[in-house]
């Protein structure tokens, strides 16, 4: 788990318990063990199952957390996807908090799988984007991951990316190759990709050196299929831009290579995911 995600788990459980569960102070048994399930109550691809555990040990070390299934599952109505065992305040206190985050990450992981459903066969790869929640980047990518789609760059520090707003300050092909050939020297491996908002442009940047990718933003299906045609074989085109469920299935039937889309995280919903006490607890 990445350093910097128990912070955040620890940010979350502050804001939610504040100066303590008064709930479960008050109207549970101190000596009270309970055994419950985090339960799928709709179909979805599971996610977030590791940091779930991790909030229950962090509440109490000494719950017993058995996590049934694996990120990336294929969940029915019914599902057992955790099991928790210990004291009974301890897992309401963690309840929320946990939920939380599983259903959150579920959601992104079920619409990634959606859009890699609709585009199988043809040859395109989806991709996530930036557009993640504040601090919560690394798992909502990783839940991306286990829906079967493929993480785009983490940050602005591994892939060059030249968007709209770089160009906008007055670079013409030339200074562009000059900027190209001395960033790969500088940082050999390191991806290379320029967003193109017209067709036009885009045929300017195929006579560039040293490109990986080409981002045609937002373009009609006829100038995508014409990029295709007219794309240097050692560069990827990527489509961005507009994209949903029922769009997706004819951009990736232009022949493009890769497909960004932004909705996966941003406006993922969430999964109904609840935890369920089992009757006749340890004791």
């Amino acid at each position: 788990m990445p350093a910097h995600i128990p912070d955040i788990i620890d940010l979350a459980l502050a804001e939610d318990i504040g100066a303590g569960d008064i709930s479960a102070k008050w109207f549970t048994l101190p000596a009270s063990q309970a055994c419950a399930d985090i339960v799928a109550r709709e179909p979805a691809c599971l996610a977030g199952t590791q940091v779930a555990a991790e909030i229950f040990h962090r509440v109490d070390p000494t719950l017993q957390v058995e996590v049934k299934l694996p990120d990336g599952t294929a969940l029915q109505k019914g599902d057992v996807v955790i099991r928790v065992q210990g004291t009974a305040a301890s897992i309401l206190t963690a309840e929320r908090t946990t939920l939380n985050f599983i259903q959150r990450l579920s959601g992104v992981a079920t619409i990634a799988r959606a859009f890699v459903e609709a585009v199988r066969g043809t040859g395109a790869v989806i991709l996530d984007t930036r557009k993640t929640t504040p601090g919560l980047r690394v798992l909502e990518k990783a839940a991306v991951a286990a829906g079967g789609a493929r993480n785009h760059r983490i940050g602005l520090h591994d892939m060059f990316m030249v968007k709209d707003n770089h160009l906008a300050a007055g670079l013409d092909l030339e200074n562009l190759q000059h900027m190209i050939a001395a960033a790969r020297k500088a940082n050999p491996g390191t991806r290379v990709e320029l967003e193109a908002d017209t067709l036009d442009q885009a045929k300017g940047f195929f006579r560039l050196q040293g490109l990986d990718v080409i981002l045609l933003d937002n373009m009609s299906l006829e100038d995508m299929r014409e990029a295709v045609r007219l794309c240097p074989e050692k560069v990827q085109l990527e489509a961005s831009g507009g994209v949903n469920l029922q769009t997706v299935r004819q951009i990736a039937e232009t022949g493009v290579h890769l497909i960004s889309i932004g909705s996966m995280t941003h406006s993922a919903p969430a999964i109904d995911l609840a935890l369920d006490f089992r009757p006749n607890p340890p004791q």
